[in-house]
């Protein structure tokens, strides 16, 4: 019995190798193929650094407080945890699709006794009657002569696929979020201590005012002048330790529980910098991007379902077979070897109705559909990298300009200051100046901030490098 249905197992497996779905060959990307060009990009990084696929999280993200914070984020991060379940998910899901391919045995086994009566037994028999049996059969088992049940897990393993992409796509966004609010808390850190620091500057002035004030030496109005800067360092230090509160929040958030304190940056200044990296010469790097590696995998399983909706134009065969035994001695079923075998094929014939042929439009249109977001998804992609790369290659110059702005004003400030002492302009110049230069010190720590945050951004949209 068992080398007969090993043998027809074979013949089905032989004859199920053909496939009605369409041959899969990769679409054009539609991108330029090269970078975007011209003063934007100017200042773009294109030699003496590492390009993402090449460069390891730990080489990227080289603060060690960082890269301690991600570690206990990848462990703990609850939506990175549904990504996981959610591909175990997809995986079970297509070894049972993958199962159909085979036969289903089943073995099922009874026995008992009967007592009859001395009146209806010949001499010489058994007044009591022992009857076991076995039947071991392989109920309508299809074979997949036209690859339906071979698309269908073609398309099973495709979704897997796309599933497990989309998890390493969630990785890389909670890497690059994680690195980011820490580097959102160091920035709100620094201007916090900035405006600590504006603050007690501002009330010594102010002191200073009110002292010449009660001496008849200065107006009420340059008294009143000189609170207004003292009043609004105090709101921006409660701003600053509010947004920070928010900033250390949303790492806990991230990391899936509590953060110790250790962990946590200081200020932006002190951050070990980023690895310097590259989006390489051309845009074919795009095609690794978690995102357009889900949508192909989605394509490819349009492709499939094809194949299953074409097959549903013909016949369905499937075979039924068993093998009993029966015997009055359980001894005796096991060592006589008795039995009988039985094959029943079943064909189903297609029926060529309205539904078959919208079942294979549908299937066709789904194709069309998963082509169109592949697609958009690497139109996107590229998009997104050419965006980061205009931030990159004028960063620099912005950072520049507004630290000589923050000096200019500063300077502005010292003079604005000595004028008023000497009694040669009013309050207000000082209070101007002081403005301006609190502010310019703002857009500096935030520029600072647009750069090293640009640099990690750039590393999510280029695929986020190896693991």
């Amino acid at each position: 019995m068992n080398s007969r249905l090993l043998l027809l197992v074979g013949f089905s497996l032989f004859l199920g190798g053909c496939s009605m779905a369409p041959q899969y060959n990769q679409p054009d990307a539609p991108v330029p193929e090269q970078w975007p060009q011209g003063d934007a990009y100017k200042g773009v990084q294109t030699v003496d650094v590492q390009t993402v696929p090449g460069l390891s999280r730990q080489e990227f993200f080289a603060d060690p407080q960082l890269q301690e914070l991600i570690e206990l984020s990848l462990e703990n991060n609850r939506d990175l945890r549904l990504a996981a379940l959610n591909v175990e998910r997809a995986r079970a899901l297509y070894g049972i699709q993958r199962a159909e391919l085979f036969p289903v045995v089943n073995t099922v086994a009874a026995g008992g006794k009967q007592r009859r009566s001395s009146d209806l037994i010949a001499p010489g028999d058994s007044r009591t009657v022992e009857q076991y049996g076995v039947n071991l059969g392989v109920v309508a088992w299809e074979i997949d002569f036209f690859g339906r049940i071979r698309s269908l897990r073609d398309q099973a393993l495709e979704a897997y696929l796309a599933t497990d992409e989309a998890r390493r796509g969630a990785q890389i966004a909670l890497v690059a979020e994680v690195a980011r609010t820490y580097l959102t808390l160091a920035a709100d850190r620094e201007n916090l201590a900035l405006a600590q620091s504006t603050l007690a500057t501002q009330q010594s002035s102010y002191e200073l005012v009110k002292k010449r004030f009660e001496v008849g030496l200065a107006a009420e109005i340059d008294l009143r002048r000189a609170q207004v800067p003292v009043e609004t360092a105090r709101r921006n230090v409660a701003i600053y330790t509010q947004r920070g509160a928010q900033d250390k929040n949303a790492l806990i958030l991230l990391a899936g529980g509590a953060v110790p304190e250790h962990l946590l940056p200081t200020a932006l200044s002190h951050v070990t910098p980023l690895q310097e990296l590259s989006a390489g010469l051309t845009s074919e790097v795009l095609l690794q991007r978690p995102d357009i590696l889900a949508a192909e995998h989605q394509l490819k399983g349009a492709y499939a379902f094809i194949g299953a909706a074409r097959s549903a134009f013909f016949p369905r065969i499937s075979l039924t077979t068993s093998l009993g035994t029966a015997s009055d001695e359980l001894s005796g079923l096991f060592s006589s070897g008795t039995g009988t075998w039985s094959f029943a094929p079943l064909v189903v014939m297609p029926v060529f109705d309205a539904r078959t042929w919208a079942a294979y439009r549908v299937s066709k249109a789904d194709q069309q559909i998963a082509l169109t977001r592949y697609e958009k998804t690497i139109q996107v992609a590229f998009r997104e990298v050419a965006d980061n790369l205009a931030v990159q290659g004028t960063i620099d110059q912005q950072v520049d300009a507004q630290q000589g702005l923050v000096v200019a004003v500063s300077e502005t400030y010292r003079l604005a200051n000595a004028r008023y002492n000497q009694g040669i302009d009013s309050y207000l110049g000082v209070l101007d100046a002081q403005r301006t230069q609190f502010a310019a010190q703002q857009v500096l720590v935030l520029l600072r901030l647009s750069k090293i945050t640009n640099q990690v951004n750039l590393y999510a949209v280029l695929g986020g490098g190896v693991d």
